[in-house]
Order: C-alpha cells, then structure tokens, then sequence
C-alpha cells in the first residue's frame, strides 16, 4: 500500500514539474506590439479583420493608412479609449476577441491568416473554426507553451501576434534568402511588421527591374541573442546584399567596392525601404550615400546593408519609433 501512495505522489509530483517546465516555456518576453498609420504586414491584417468583426469597413490588405486609422480611432472612441490611432496593448485587448470550435465569424480569419504566416498551418481563411483550426491552435498552444485548451483568448492571441515570421515564403517572388556563414537559414525570422515592410520595400525594387532583394539574417524564430551579431535581437533587423549590376543579386554578395556594385541601384532599394515607413536607420559604408544622408557608417558594413525598423512605443529604446 505504501508503495502505490508513494509512486502515485511521484507521478503527481512529476506531472507538477512538467507543466511547471512548460509554463517556464512561454514566451515570457511576448508584448502586444503596437502597430499605427503607416506599418504594414500580417499584424495590420489581423487588426483589419478585428475591425471589419466590430462593424467597421475597412479594406483588408495590411496597410494600415487613413481608413485603417479611422476605423481605428471611431473604435477607440467607442470603447471608451484613447482615441490616437495606436493599437497598443488596451486596443489590441478590446479588439482580439475570444474564438473557439464552432464559432465562424471574420475575427476567425485573423486567426487563420495569423497561423498560416507565422506557423504554417495551410489553413483556409474562411471564417469557420472547425477541427482543422482548433487543431492548428493546439499545436501553437503547445508550441508556446500555454494552455493547449484550443480556446484562443487573450494569452493566445498575445502569443500569436508577438510571435514571428519567416521571411523564406516561396510566394514571395521580389526576395530570395541567403544562409549566413554562422546561422544558416536559422535567422530569417522578423516581426510581421517588419517583413511587411521589407516585403513591401522589396516589391518596389522588383517592379522597377532591378531584381530581386536578397536577404540573410534577421532574428531567430522567438528573438533573442543571436550569433555573430550585437544586435538582430528584437525582429527588426535585417541584413542586405547590395544591389549589382548584373541584376543578379540572388546569385552572391558583393562589396562596395567590386565592379559589380551597383550604387544606383541600391540608391533606389535605400529609398524604397524609407518609403515604405518604419526604418529608424540604415548602416551602409558607402561614402556617396552616407553623404546623401541615406545611410550611416558602421564598422564591418562594407558588404551589406543593416536596415534597423521601429515600432510605436517599442520597450527597447533602440527600436522606438
């Protein structure tokens, strides 16, 4: 008898220490991360269809300009919030409602959307949580290691919308992905904001012939220190190959100083990646445009550009906007 209590205390006591270990598992250091007028990417989608749920019209398409920012505020207003445009952690709060099996409905799609960006899940973004969905959301769950109840309330939504995203998407025609000597192809992980933003920056450049943008590090799929880097902690740095001549930049990096720099060029992707918003500076060695005010010194920079992006209200100084 006193050997089936004690192994039944043991098997209650390892059953504490493995949801204790997986609690310590979650993202401990995910925030909502507050998007406003001019942020692009899967972040401003969800939010879109949040507001289109509430009774708002607005146009779904991950650009979050004037009608976004309207909505936006005749939303804050309604909920008795501040009414500055903002979606931070109190209109993050109000607008990402709880959803579970059996509901169908737009803030369903913004689950949907926001699981098949950030985690692969190939879902059909039709608005109905079935047992596809539900399924996805306890592979998250259990991914970020939360409750896997496949209820998606206010934890699971600030995990998921925190949490960030691969830039390595064969639907994306205007980049293509190179493996750093020390990280591989472990680090093309940003923000949705700033793969939006880059995605944007990257489709202006390939529209106007240059070619494609090519990409290597990033962050790791959950932030945090990364090798070879001081920096590339937050989802929102990104290092670039310069633009070449050849218009080949998917084929290999290039100096500035080798034949097949194209100044010119990168001139025109630098300027694409301020217009598109969000860029807080961008470090490049080129002496023209360090002159131009395009670009910053920094040692070691020679061979690639370091875009750094910045959100509204970021808890890192070095990312607020």
């Amino acid at each position: 008898m006193k050997i089936r209590i004690f192994s039944a205390l043991a098997v209650a006591l390892i059953a504490m220490v493995t949801l204790s270990v997986q609690q310590a598992q979650a993202f401990s250091q995910a925030f909502w991360p507050t998007q406003s007028k001019g942020n692009r990417g899967a972040d401003v989608v969800a939010i879109q269809y949040f507001l289109v749920h509430s009774g708002r019209s607005v146009s779904v398409d991950g650009d979050f300009g004037g009608g976004t920012d309207a909505a936006v505020r005749d939303f804050q207003a309604a909920k008795g919030l501040g009414a500055d445009g903002n979606v931070g952690p109190n209109t993050w709060g109000a607008l990402a409602v709880s959803v579970q099996q059996g509901d169908n409905n737009t803030a369903v799609k913004a689950l949907q959307y926001q699981l098949n960006v950030k985690r692969g899940a190939g879902l059909s973004v039709d608005g109905d949580f079935g047992s596809g969905t539900r399924a996805a959301v306890v592979s998250f769950q259990q991914h970020a290691g939360i409750e896997a109840n496949g209820v998606v309330g206010p934890i699971t939504w600030r995990n998921l919308i925190w949490h960030y995203q691969q830039i390595d998407r064969p639907d994306v025609a205007q980049t293509c992905q190179f493996a750093s000597s020390v990280n591989g192809h472990t680090a093309h992980w940003g923000t949705g904001a700033a793969v939006g933003q880059l995605t944007a920056a990257a489709g202006r450049v390939y529209s106007a012939g240059l070619g494609q943008v090519a990409v290597r590090d990033l962050s790791f799929e959950h932030g945090g220190a990364i090798p070879d880097h001081a920096s590339h902690e937050q989802g929102l740095d990104a290092d670039l190959h310069p633009m070449r001549t050849d218009r080949n930049q998917c084929a290999g990096q290039v100096d500035r100083f080798s034949s097949l720099y194209d100044r010119s060029a990168t001139r025109e992707l630098v300027n694409a990646l301020r217009a598109t918003g969000r860029v807080k500076t961008i470090f490049f060695n080129d002496p023209v445009l360090i002159s131009e005010g395009l670009t910053q010194q920094q040692p070691n920079h020679d061979d690639h550009l370091h875009v750094r992006y910045c959100e509204v209200v970021h808890p890192d100084y070095k990312y607020d906007c």
